[in-house]
């Protein structure tokens, strides 16, 4: 069941990410969910430093709440924002 609930938090998580975030990200529903769950890692564990959160504790854990959902979505979109700088070409 814990597979399902990093899979659902990851495809929310994600598409959220890629739906505020500015600019256009490629890859499809597998990389959506992908960054959506390596979001929710990223954002509960710097959400459990900064702030000492149940909900941060509850994204990196892959449970599901708006908290949870919150923290994984800030994750994902400092993904896109670290993957830009990583991939951005020189002209």
């Amino acid at each position: 069941m814990d597979i399902i609930a990093w899979l659902v938090l990851g495809l929310i998580a994600g598409a959220l990410a890629k739906l505020i975030y500015p600019g256009h990200q490629g890859g499809g529903i597998f990389a959506t969910i992908g960054l959506g769950i390596l979001g929710a890692l990223l954002g509960g564990f710097i959400g459990q430093l900064l702030f000492q959160s149940p909900g941060a504790a509850a994204a990196s854990a892959g449970a599901l709440s708006i908290s949870s959902i919150i923290f994984a979505v800030l994750g994902a979109m400092l993904l896109i924002f670290l993957w830009g700088l990583f991939t951005r070409r020189s002209a």
